[in-house]
């Protein structure tokens, strides 16, 4: 029997009824479809999942540890690896000082109900990764969004503008490496200035480093949380390095905060998947994880140069966009006046070749990037990529003309 129920008369929280399906939603009825192609979702290749180190991993541990599927506390052991794999990004930290989330998501989440009250300011950049903002909808908080330029980063000056009228954030949000959506890294200057910044007026900073781990230039620098431990909260994941549905994140935080991380995620989930905390740890301790993370590196290092080959050749005079040394994304700029999500249905229609529009990622609905696109490289083989993008010009021909 179908529900007639009215929406409007749904027992909901005024917050949630203003809800609406997410441009990453709604594109995800669209790639689906038989023949799209598809430069929009930020996936990573499927075909390089280490499926059979995980295989082997899988059968270990339901053959060597009974209480596998049973609820356990979070690993010490795959703790310390963390703790392993954050000094070859340049932290140092503890394992007293790692707490185990379901995926970087869950991170972000639970830092925020840790520290945002309702109503309160929260500062971010003006194109941001949509995903961060559904975290802030339920406290309904006050967005201090600054200018950010894709290809120097988040606006510094801005920053200390808005700090110095007074605004005190709960935090602000932001990405050092491989920025969704815009793909930069920040400068090591900038890097400086920024920590300097949130410690000078106390405001913590959320660092998302969901895609540290994939660089693709020589020089790689730290992340904000090796210039300071106690302004800097660290988020990292499983997800982009192995695979996306173990769930598995971590952040890095000062240790008087793990206890209380735990307190809030029981509340919600009891505990992170302990059994692909138990299948990561045991590829971990194969060895296998270095000589993967090589492989990745060179075949989306590949897929990049691919992208920015085929833009270069097929987009009209007037675009410009980013070349990333970390992540998974190239952020195009046309010139102003486009509207690429008026685009997006005659891509789909005339094309069938998907993106997400630049306004997929503007504040509240902001419209500033209305004339971008943001373009993802891991998930299509070179060969799709270039078609894809030999698409993508006809449709901006055609609309130029």
């Amino acid at each position: 029997m179908s529900s007639t129920t009215n929406p409007s008369e749904l027992p909901l929280a005024p917050w949630a009824r203003r809800l609406a399906p997410s441009a990453i939603q709604d594109m995800l009825q669209h790639i689906t479809k038989p023949g799209v192609f598809s430069l929009a979702l930020g996936l990573p290749a499927a075909e390089l999942f280490p499926t059979q180190g995980m295989a082997e991993a899988a059968a270990r541990v339901l053959a060597e540890q009974g209480g596998a599927l049973q609820y356990s506390a979070t690993l010490q052991p795959l703790r310390e690896h963390v703790v392993a794999l954050m000094a070859k990004r340049g932290v140092r930290c503890s394992p007293q000082q790692v707490f185990l989330t379901t995926g970087a998501q869950q991170g972000m989440n639970l830092l925020a109900r840790l520290m945002l009250e309702p109503g309160q300011a929260v500062m971010l950049e003006d194109r941001v990764y949509s995903g961060f903002q559904q975290v802030l909808d339920p406290f309904q908080a006050r967005r201090l969004a600054v200018p950010t330029d894709a290809r120097t980063g988040i606006d510094l000056d801005a920053v200390q503008s808005v700090l110095a009228s007074g605004e005190r954030p709960a935090f602000l949000y932001t990405m050092s490496d491989g920025h969704n959506p815009l793909g930069l890294s920040l400068a090591a200057e900038a890097r400086e200035r920024l920590v300097k910044l949130a410690r000078d007026y106390r405001m913590p900073i959320i660092e998302d480093d969901a895609y540290g781990f994939l660089h693709y230039e020589d020089r790689v620098l730290p992340p904000l949380r090796a210039l300071d431990e106690q302004w800097v909260y660290y988020v990292g994941s499983f997800s982009k390095i192995l695979a996306p549905a173990l769930r598995v994140g971590w952040v890095v935080v000062p240790e008087p905060m793990v206890f209380r991380l735990a307190t809030v995620k029981e509340s919600s989930d009891i505990d992170t998947a302990t059994f692909t905390q138990r299948i990561i740890l045991a590829f971990l301790d194969s060895g296998k994880l270095e000589g993967h993370l090589v492989r990745l590196r060179q075949e989306y290092r590949l897929r990049r140069d691919t992208l920015l080959r085929a833009l270069e050749t097929h987009l009209p005079k007037g675009a410009s966009w980013t070349k990333p040394a970390s992540g998974m994304f190239v952020w195009v700029e046309l010139p102003e006046g486009n509207d690429t999500t008026a685009l997006l249905a005659r891509a789909l229609e005339l094309e069938k070749v998907a993106y997400l529009p630049g306004q997929a990622f503007g504040v509240q609905g902001g419209r500033s990037a209305a004339h971008c696109m943001r373009l993802n490289f891991s998930n299509c083989e070179p060969a799709r990529i270039e078609d894809a993008v030999a698409r993508l010009g006809r449709v901006l021909a055609l609309a130029r003309g």
